[in-house]
């Protein structure tokens, strides 16, 4: 049985994380797996949004220690040790797998369970977090040395600011739906169960947006990071300007009656 498997819903693919005797830890060729599933989503021209999914009751336990141990048993690196890459390389794979890909569409975590150290990076990978009442998250890893390489050093500050950031990167604390949702961590919370409906009905309402324009905008906000604000507002406005007959067609849209009243 494969512990990656892919769901194709129309525009939507909801790819899942399947490895229940591990809850949904990943070893080396589950991230193989899961590197090749996000780069079929971003090729295919008719996929518009994934929703990312642990089977199982859990998202995922982060690198697999069991793998890990069996490694350093045998005096072998898994192929861990030749993941360097260049900053520019938008389809590298990373430790977890995806976690380095710079995808040019929307990617929705539906966290159940557990989402913990690696698999707490992955969850930080995607674009939005639809988190269930009794899911968590945490740096767990902290407990056993094993560092964060798969972006939570470099996401959660940008995501929920340094001063979180830093209580979670350097105690490692179990952090509930509640409190993840207070300080941005997660984006919606629904009743357990609920995850992958939610970032599935989610997923498809971003899929019936007209797309170019909002990839355009996704694209701008990543890319402002770090550049002067003149710079990140030009380079808003070289992407946005291409649109610029989008938003005249959609004006006569709405000028005919369409979406009046902040209607969806």
């Amino acid at each position: 049985m494969s512990s990656v498997t892919t769901e194709q819903l129309g525009e939507v693919w909801v790819i899942t994380l399947d490895r229940p005797d591990v809850r949904n830890a990943v070893d080396s060729p589950t991230a193989q797996a899961l590197h090749t599933a996000f780069l079929a989503f971003e090729d295919d021209p008719l996929a518009r949004v994934a929703v990312f999914h642990g089977a199982h009751g859990h998202f995922c336990a982060g690198w697999d220690l069991q793998y890990g141990a069996r490694l350093a048993a045998s005096g072998e690196s898994g192929g861990l040790d030749a993941l360097d890459f260049a900053s520019d390389d938008a389809r590298v794979i990373g430790p977890m797998g995806p976690s380095r890909l710079q995808l040019s569409k929307p990617v929705i975590g539906a966290v159940s369970g557990a989402a913990v150290a690696g698999g707490m990076e992955l969850a930080l990978w995607c674009d939005l977090r639809v988190m269930e009442a009794d899911a968590y998250f945490g740096v767990y890893c902290r407990r056993f040395g094993v560092p964060l390489i798969d972006g939570g050093t470099v996401r959660l500050p940008r995501l929920i600011g340094m001063g979180h950031a830093m209580d979670l990167i350097l105690t490692g604390r179990k952090v509930e739906a509640a409190e993840a949702l207070q300080m941005g961590l997660a984006n919606r919370v629904v009743p357990n169960g609920q995850a992958r409906n939610a970032a599935i009905a989610l997923a498809q309402q971003l899929a019936g947006f007209p797309q170019a324009t909002m990839r355009a905008d996704r694209e701008s906000a990543f890319q402002q990071w770090n550049l002067p604000l003149g710079e990140a507002l030009q380079q808003e406005w070289q992407r946005g300007k291409a649109r610029i007959p989008d938003a005249l067609e959609g004006a006569t849209r709405f000028a005919q009656g369409e979406g009046r009243h902040g209607r969806f």
